[in-house]
């Protein structure tokens, strides 16, 4: 018979394993491998690490390095049955408290029943998107609500007024009102912070976050870093943070651990790891980080000129009209652009920053002919209002996007060499041997090569498919290129590399970028000029110079404040948080915002006044 203990309050029996101080979490020999089709492999190998009582550990790396893949094995949440642990330990040390458990814990020995009792109570954990990990269908109330009556046996009324508690405690404005709210009516950072308070409602010993702020815009990024570093002085909890954002890394780690194919590469205090890397792969890896202060500017003044412009924006409106009522009639209106005008010159990069729903992607799509707008469009000298379909077509070849996600937007049943070549092929251009040819060079020209082009979308990683379509995008030599937020989901050393062809590009094409993202970071290092939206209007637009070394708007200034360092030494204090979400752009019918104007400062510097 196997010694083992029994909780008290849950009557759950798990296996001892030992009795011995030490730190609350302790991973030794730790090896995960998947099935697949050629057979298993090892996704975590040999992995041994401690998570001492109180202490933030920062897990690193790539995509595909094991992090997640090693949060999800000390939370027996592995996909079966394609995944499994082959071999060590996952210790969870017993609690302090004398109505606790007094043994440890294996948590690789638990099978899924006991399992459910743990989490939550002992070990919980917080995923990248929350509305994957939140039920669309239960209200917040009910979905906090149910998880503290499994885990704590508190009568209904004492389980709402500790889900109340732990909304504010995260920040949540009106706390008691968003309990009868569902996960859509939320925003993202909000949803973020219904998931920490989820977590930190039955006070558990370790926190696992997943990468918990990768889909968060950076001031919301900011200010969830900052309540978790809060609510970890307030409760003494054990944080694993696992990031390929080395900012993030800086900005909460005491200790980290760097990861790569499964493996450990480095391990050592936060400030060890950033001033003194020991392994190759380590400093490559922070090599790769971009940096605000760290860009080089290439022009010194603004086109003032629109002739010679390769695209021209005046006075730019979008709005979606939005139906309600018992008639179904359209009673509000999303004002996603607002009066947005500027515009960009042969060789040279205007970056749209700003959060999510400020407008900046709406701008593109209307830019690339996608949404039905109001003002005018000048691409190359032609105002697309106006244009016939033929038309329309013959400028649309001067424009071309990159998106987000690469996976997305090829099709998945063709050949990539076809996906590269399609637009030569809508248009009519070359015959079917000048083509390939075309596409070769194209491939060659990305860094691929032309054996590649028979491969399709899935044989490729994620930095190979965003550089297909960029291939795509200047297949049909453009005078224009909208990245939108073309970089955001890739690894840092690939975003790196990604960057630097796009600026390789410009220089042998003369191909105008304007370049859409919310990472402050990235935008100074490719940008020459820089416009900054809120709620669908520019509050300020210059050089990158002007608007990194002197921002004059408050949001601006905000938006930059909110960009973590990659130095412990450079740690915030504090992060200013918001007691409010931002306004939102839907209004009432009639009801239209008020229109800003912009002033300038000088030299092009224009900033918006109220």
């Amino acid at each position: 018979m196997s010694k083992g203990v029994t909780s008290k309050r849950t009557g759950v029996f798990a296996p001892a394993v030992s009795t011995t101080a030490g730190p609350v979490l302790e991973i030794s020999g730790l090896t995960v491998s998947v099935r697949g089709e050629d057979g298993e492999r090892p996704v975590v190998s040999d992995l041994s690490f401690s998570l001492a009582r109180g202490e933030t550990l920062c897990i690193a790396g790539e995509s595909g390095s094991g992090k997640s893949m090693t949060a999800l094995a000390i939370m027996q949440l592995l996909p079966q049955p394609a995944a499994r642990i082959d071999s060590g330990t996952i210790r969870l040390r017993a609690r302090d408290r004398g109505d606790m458990d007094r043994s440890d814990i294996d948590l690789a020995l638990l099978d899924e029943r006991r399992m459910r009792h743990i989490r939550g109570d002992r070990i919980a954990m917080i995923f990248q998107e929350p509305m994957t990990s939140l039920n669309p269908v239960l209200s917040i109330g009910r979905q906090l609500i149910e998880s503290i009556e499994a885990h704590t046996g508190l009568s209904r009324a004492e389980a709402r007024r500790r889900a109340i508690e732990a909304l504010k405690a995260v920040r949540i404005p009106e706390a008691e009102s968003r309990l009868k709210q569902y996960p859509h009516e939320l925003s993202g950072g909000m949803r973020q912070r219904v998931m920490i308070a989820m977590a930190l409602a039955l006070k558990p010993d370790v926190l696992i976050a997943d990468e918990p702020t990768t889909a968060l815009d950076v001031t919301v990024q900011g200010e969830v870093l900052e309540l978790l570093r809060d609510l970890q002085r307030e409760h003494g909890t054990s944080v694993i943070l696992i990031t390929h954002d080395m900012g993030v890394v800086a900005e909460m780690a005491d200790r980290v651990i760097i990861m790569r194919h499964g493996r450990m590469i480095e391990e050592g205090t936060a400030a060890d790891i950033f001033a003194r890397p020991q392994a190759d792969y380590t400093r490559e890896l922070l090599a790769a980080v971009p940096r605000i202060g760290t860009g080089v500017g290439r022009r010194k003044s603004v086109e003032s000129e629109m002739r010679g412009s390769v695209a021209v924006v005046n006075d730019l409106h979008v709005r979606f009209d939005l139906h309600g009522g018992f008639f179904g009639r359209v009673n509000r209106r999303v004002h996603a652009v607002e009066g947005v005008s500027f515009s960009i010159a042969p060789h040279e990069t205007l970056a749209l920053v700003g959060e999510s729903g400020c407008g900046k992607s709406t701008t593109a799509k209307a830019l690339a002919g996608l949404v039905p707008y109001h003002g005018d469009i000048v691409i190359g000298g032609r105002n697309l209002a106006g244009l016939g379909r033929d038309e329309r077509k013959a400028v649309r070849r001067d424009v071309q996007m990159i998106f987000q996600d690469p996976y997305a937007s090829l099709d998945p049943r063709m050949r990539v060499g076809d996906l590269v070549a399609e637009p030569l092929l809508i248009h009519g251009i070359a015959s079917k041997e000048e083509r390939g040819q075309l596409v070769a060079a194209l491939f060659e020209r990305v860094g691929l090569s032309a054996d590649q082009m028979e491969l399709y979308p899935h044989e490729f990683s994620g930095g190979q498919r965003q550089r297909i379509c960029i291939a795509r995008a200047l297949a049909l030599r453009p005078k224009l290129i909208i990245a939108d937020e073309s970089v955001s989901a890739l690894d840092v050393s690939v975003q790196a590399r990604v960057l630097d062809l796009l600026k390789e590009l410009q220089r042998e094409f003369g191909v105008a970028y304007l370049f859409i993202s919310h990472d402050m970071a990235v935008v100074e290092n490719i940008s020459d000029r820089v416009a900054v939206m809120y709620l669908g209007q520019i509050v300020e637009m210059g050089t990158r110079d002007q608007v990194f070394s002197n921002p004059r708007h408050p949001y601006t200034r905000r938006l930059i404040e909110a960009v973590p360092v990659p130095d412990p030494a450079r740690r915030r204090p504090r992060f200013a948080r918001l007691d409010q979400e931002i306004p939102s752009p839907t209004r009432k019918i009639g009801e239209d915002p008020p229109k800003l104007a912009l002033k300038d400062l000088g030299n092009g510097h224009l900033v918006a006044v109220s």
